[in-house]
């Protein structure tokens, strides 16, 4: 449990998180970062969340961006929303595939740790999968506020500053 959730009262999520690596370079997080940080992005719930996150090198990326997106580039996170509720009483909510090279590159050029822009990208993934998006401006705004005050609750600061 994240020692922010205790302080102000807040049960985290139950998530049960597979994780598979395709990448570790240049650096990737602990599976516990991982979880402790889409866990803060997710609502508690009387079920258990499923969450699959594989960590890619560019050529993944690239190819899954170009066959998904149409965008022949390697990107930092795509999301796969999942299934949803099943009877068992878990909610498959989908996979995140990372790009361990790009959040690298990117955390570089915005002069940001590399283990606050993890951070970020899980919580941006996560809000994926929940249903934001950033295609309009009001949605845009939306989901930076709820990514704002996520990291802040983690201990990170503002990423769009």
């Amino acid at each position: 449990m994240a020692p922010d959730s205790r302080r102000r009262g807040r049960r985290p999520a139950a998530l049960e998180l597979d994780l598979s690596f395709g990448a570790r370079r240049p650096w990737v997080p602990t599976a516990a970062s991982l979880r402790t940080w889409a866990r803060a992005a997710l609502t508690p719930a009387a079920k258990t969340w499923v969450l699959s996150v594989r960590i890619v090198g560019a050529r993944a990326s690239r190819s899954l961006n170009a066959r998904y997106r149409r965008k022949n580039k390697p990107t930092n996170v795509l999301s796969f929303s999942g299934v949803g509720a099943v009877p068992d009483g878990r909610n498959f909510l989908g996979e995140l595939v990372i790009c361990a090279a790009v959040v690298a590159s990117e955390a570089a050029q915005q002069g940001k740790s590399l283990r606050a822009h993890w951070a970020h990208m899980m919580v941006h993934g996560v809000l994926h999968l929940r249903g934001f998006d950033h295609e309009r401006a009001a949605e845009a705004a939306k989901m930076e506020s709820a990514e704002v005050q996520i990291l802040d609750r983690l201990g990170f600061s503002d990423p769009y500053r």
